[in-house]
């Protein structure tokens, strides 16, 4: 099968998913039909050739599946004559994008758990096998099998949302999936890139849906950003902080189409907290080193952001911004307001930072200590390798 086929099947899997679902609302057959028609489109179309309407071709087929399923079974006669009175599934040209994203907002639906609605976005939206996601998450491939089989009994009947109320959980999920493909929480490497451009493929896919959106936006511009970055950010397999990178390893093409998006959407309207870190994260990729950083700026997006969106992980980069304006006691001082805060008690971040600014005051000794017990808590090696280098140093 040639690429550009592969390819074509891979983006429509889910709309022909979501067209499906919508219809019959039985996620795991509608999902096996799927799979089988997208199996006889790899057969067929190198062959015979790509349909004038591929996606019709396949909601078609997998229909006939469906009902040769349920007809073998003797069953659910009124839902095939339902089906065979359907008009023609390529009718409405627009129908199965807007499908595509109600999968997406179904994958995301409130009564599963973040992490089930990770892993059932990646298979179903995302075409991930569940070996690769369980690979990803380092579990064994039986374990998430059976999360994603709940996560399906889960939503069993559960109708499309109608309203953009599901919108944030969408983001958030997506958000998740791209942190743990740029800085992986466990095992032996530091990045797992299929995960991150999985990440930024689907949010491209919700910014065409919904190109109005500030910040939908604003959560694409702060991927390619980041992303823009992660040639540099490892070093044979230990961490690469941002102040020590190569910046001429990073990505110039995605800094500026990240950097339109900020720019563009910003003259739009009021900025959203996926806006304001990608505004941060832009002034960072344009400046010719950490020195030359508009520090001052960075600091006041951070203080908006900590009053729009509160959140420890917020205040613990603004602490650092806070340090190279105002100097590191300073920031030792707003990084204190974190103590005690259960959401980051025990988080190797907080330690890390805290060890960096006792650095920059020169209280060197203390912030061995730090970088030692941040070293502890992380559970990435080339986050403990780079730790321990700190703490030696």
């Amino acid at each position: 099968m040639s690429g550009e086929i592969e390819d074509l099947l891979r983006s429509l899997a889910p709309q022909v998913l979501g067209t499906l679902v919508r219809r019959h609302r039985q996620f795991e057959a509608c999902e096996d039909a799927v799979q089988e028609a997208l199996l006889a489109a790899s057969v067929q179309w190198p062959e015979q050739g790509v349909p004038g309407r591929p996606a019709g071709w396949l909601v078609t087929v997998a229909g006939r599946r469906l009902t040769d399923h349920w007809r073998s079974e003797a069953a659910r006669r009124e839902r095939e004559l339902t089906v065979s009175m359907e008009p023609p599934p390529y009718d409405d040209p627009h129908r199965h994008v807007d499908d595509t994203l109600r999968l997406l907002f179904l994958c995301c639906h409130p009564k599963l758990s973040a992490p089930s609605q990770v892993a059932l976005t990646l298979r179903a939206v995302g075409g991930l096998t569940t070996a690769q996601i369980a690979h990803a998450f380092l579990v064994p491939e039986a374990t998430m099998a059976q999360r994603i089989s709940r996560a399906k009994q889960t939503i069993k009947g559960a109708g499309f949302p109608d309203g953009p109320e599901r919108l944030p959980a969408v983001l958030q999920v997506l958000y998740l999936i791209f942190n743990e493909g740029y800085t992986a929480t466990s095992g032996p490497d530091l990045q797992r890139v299929e995960l991150a451009a999985e990440a930024i493929r689907l949010t491209r896919e919700v910014h065409r849906l919904l190109p109005d959106d500030g910040e939908v936006a604003g959560l694409l511009a702060l991927m390619l950003l980041t992303d823009a970055r992660q040639g540099a950010r490892s070093a044979d397999g230990v961490l690469v902080p941002l102040a020590e990178q190569d910046r001429g390893l990073w990505d110039s093409a995605r800094i500026e189409e990240g950097v339109a998006l900020v720019t563009g959407t910003l003259t739009k309207g009021s900025a959203g907290p996926y806006l304001l870190q990608a505004a941060i994260a832009a002034i960072h990729d344009e400046a010719p080193s950490t020195e030359e950083t508009d520090w001052a700026e960075v600091l006041i997006l951070y203080k908006i952001l900590d009053r729009t969106a509160p959140n420890p992980m917020v205040t613990l980069n603004r602490a650092i911004a806070t340090a190279m304006v105002h100097g590191p006691v300073e920031g030792l001082a707003l990084l204190a307001t974190l103590d005690g805060d259960k959401r980051v008690a025990g988080h190797h971040r907080l330690e890390a930072v805290r060890g960096h600014l006792l650095d920059l005051a020169g209280q060197h000794d203390q912030a061995r200590e730090h970088y030692r017990e941040a070293a502890r808590l992380t559970l990435s090696l080339p986050e403990r390798e780079y730790l321990l280098r700190r703490a030696s140093g």
